[in-house]
């Protein structure tokens, strides 16, 4: 067992740590640097030795949140997946929007500070991204030739994964009316249809376009 007086938690770290119960007990509104002063019963100046303002103390917030985020799909996916993990990302994706809803809000459902002022911010933003987009360009082959479809899909992916993870923590979810089977099957049924959708689209592409006109009689 330890022995001797615990270290005090370091300002900038308790600081960091009363700004996200703020978040938790009243909302994203809420924060100020008086509000997390008052929580931890100190100065209200004594926040700035760390932080400029409000903006740069939630910066800090949602750029840890989108490391953990990196992380969490780092550790999760598989490049050996002839599909370029899609399955590995939804399920890896789904798991940590429901397992830490707040932090997913914050990443998603927050506006940004000002991004020029918080480059770390926008590094881990964009890792969390490029490991789906990397995942497709693995697939078709990196190479600038087919960049523009691997963002296309990589874009639909998250736009689905992004929806579903959405909509399961609205508040209306829980007075639908769903067949009992419905729930337990909705992830797979996703990432079945996206790959069923990603399948599709390249034939979809190459079918010729028709103008609809029908051809003139005399």
């Amino acid at each position: 067992m330890a022995t001797g007086r615990q270290r005090p938690l370091d300002l900038k770290e308790a600081c960091v740590r009363a700004a996200r119960e703020v978040i938790a007990e009243r909302g994203i509104e809420a924060l100020s640097m008086r509000d997390v002063a008052r929580k931890l019963g100190i100065s209200h100046q004594a926040p700035y030795r760390h932080f400029e303002g409000r903006d740069h103390l939630l910066a800090e917030i949602m750029r840890r949140c989108f490391a953990d985020f990196a992380e969490h799909l780092d550790r999760r996916m598989s490049f050996d997946d002839p599909t370029g993990g899609r399955e590995d990302m939804g399920s890896a994706y789904l798991a940590y929007a429901e397992r830490k809803p707040l932090e997913y809000r914050l990443m998603f459902g927050t506006p940004w500070p000002e991004p020029a002022q918080h480059p770390e911010l926008v590094k881990y933003a964009v890792h969390a991204f490029d490991i789906l987009r990397n995942s497709q360009r693995a697939k078709y082959g990196d190479r600038p030739a087919q960049y523009a479809r691997a963002d296309l899909d990589a874009l639909f992916i998250w736009s689905a994964l992004h929806g579903l993870a959405s909509i399961m923590q609205a508040n209306v979810m829980q007075h639908l009316v769903l067949a009992p089977e419905v729930i337990p099957r909705l992830k797979a049924d996703l990432m079945g249809k996206i790959d069923a959708a990603l399948a599709a689209a390249p034939q979809a592409a190459k079918k010729p376009r028709q103008s609809g006109r029908k051809p003139a009689t005399r």
